[in-house]
């Protein structure tokens, strides 16, 4: 472990990938969970608002592309910027910046001028300041977390989204009881400080190759490093059909899980405390999922075990859209499943692209992966909602969960895909022979 004094003259403790790494690393991360718990907090409250005022599928999916557009739009800028920028900064801003977007949104609650389109422009900006966050924070993990331990800070960053989604649910629709909204809004406030205060402590590494660049004064441009980033995902056949299988994959499940409030509403019959069943039997089944996977290890190729969850995920979503309005319980139980393939699906998947993506260029190849899986949600979006006001959103559950299960079927047959890990060190000769 080494120290560095900042330009305030703040010390700063820096882990290192080697030793030393359990302390700074999991204090960033405790901050960074009770942020994640207060935003879940919000995102209940303001999507269960949204759904009494308007009762419309059409505002939901409207709610749900506006957080989503930054992310299509912006994602590849964004990546190059934090490859680029101090990433212990970018977090820091990122938070900040959500936090003061709350507070004007508990400001116009508590003057009763709030109205729908406010909501929509405040989960638009706190999407920009998210889609900086997370690239940045899993960017700098690779470089904190020894590559041994990268698959366990996955399960562990899985079991954690479960627990805050078991608990998150209930607690806000009990706060829903007890606080005005502008209350609730106000605790993401304090968990965002939270989350920002460790980092005026604790340095976050930046990858070699910038650093270089820094001392020598030889920096890229960046749009360099823009293209450059296009590049390495073009050039990698496995990424790049991952990214398609994901990107229509988010088209048919992300209008259905922003539709979940208006299935629990219209069609079970059901109130703020049933959907909070629903999305707490899902993290139960997340917590599930991770500590199989935490005890099992999945298959030895990591693609292998998220193909298995992908399978999971979609028979247990596809049998949502056949439960009858009288069989709420069937459908809880269909989430939990859902929930136990979650973590393995993810944890798998991100500790392979931490694992084989060079430091340097993991902001870039994790925007654009995120841009990639983003890409066609707004179509879908735009479709599920007038479509579910319709015919009701049941149809979206079962297209996406038959989809899902033959994606993941054909992947297997698909041997960029099933050889993507060891595409890395051929990967790696091929950028250096075009250098």
């Amino acid at each position: 472990m080494k120290n560095q004094i900042s330009s305030t003259g703040d010390l700063l403790v820096e882990a290192s990938p080697s030793r030393g790494w359990k302390v700074p690393f999991f204090t960033i991360w405790t901050g960074q969970a009770f942020s994640l718990f207060g935003s879940q907090l919000v995102q209940f409250a303001l999507v269960w608002w949204l759904t009494q005022q308007t009762g419309s599928a059409t505002a939901l999916a409207t709610a749900t592309l506006v957080a989503i557009l930054p992310q299509v739009l912006l994602g590849p800028l964004v990546g190059a910027l934090v490859d680029r920028w101090n990433r212990r900064v970018t977090m820091m801003l990122a938070d900040g910046l959500t936090a003061a977007a709350i507070v004007i949104l508990a400001l116009l609650f508590a003057t009763g001028l709030v109205q729908v389109w406010h909501i929509y422009v405040i989960m638009f900006l706190r999407s920009i300041f998210s889609g900086f966050h997370w690239p940045a924070m899993q960017a700098s993990t690779s470089l904190m977390v020894p590559e041994q331990h990268l698959a366990r800070v996955q399960g562990l960053n899985q079991s954690l989204f479960g627990l805050m989604s078991i608990g998150s649910a209930p607690v806000a629709a009990l706060l829903m009881e007890w606080l005005s909204i502008e209350g609730i809004l106000m605790i993401d406030v304090s968990t965002a400080m939270l989350a920002i205060l460790p980092l005026f402590f604790i340095a976050v590494p930046q990858p070699q190759r910038i650093l270089d660049a820094q001392v020598s004064g030889a920096a890229t441009t960046f749009w360099h490093d823009l293209k450059e980033g296009f590049r390495y995902v073009w050039a990698w056949p496995g990424l790049m059909l991952i990214g398609l299988m994901v990107t229509i994959i988010n088209m048919l499940l992300t209008p259905a899980s922003s539709l979940q409030p208006i299935l629990v509403y219209n069609h079970f019959q059901g109130q703020a405390l049933q959907l909070a069943w629903m999305e707490s039997a899902m993290g139960i089944g997340m917590v599930v999922g991770g500590i199989l996977l935490g005890m099992w290890g999945g298959f030895k190729r990591r693609i292998h075990t998220s193909l298995l969850g992908l399978v999971l995920l979609g028979f247990s979503l596809g049998s949502i859209g056949f439960v009858s309005p009288n069989y709420l319980w069937l459908a809880v139980v269909m989430m939990f499943l859902s929930g136990v393939a979650t973590p393995i699906i993810d944890g798998p998947m991100l500790a392979l692209a931490q694992a084989v993506v060079a430091p340097e260029m993991q902001g870039r190849v994790f925007t654009l992966m995120q841009s990639f899986a983003s890409a066609m949600t707004p179509l879908g979006l735009l479709i599920a909602g007038p479509a579910s006001d319709a015919l009701g959103p049941q149809i979206w559950f079962i297209v996406g969960g038959i989809t899902c299960v033959l994606l993941a079927i054909g992947a297997l047959f698909v041997p960029a895909i099933v050889h993507l890990e060891e595409g890395k060190s051929i990967h790696t000769q091929a950028r250096l022979g075009e250098q």
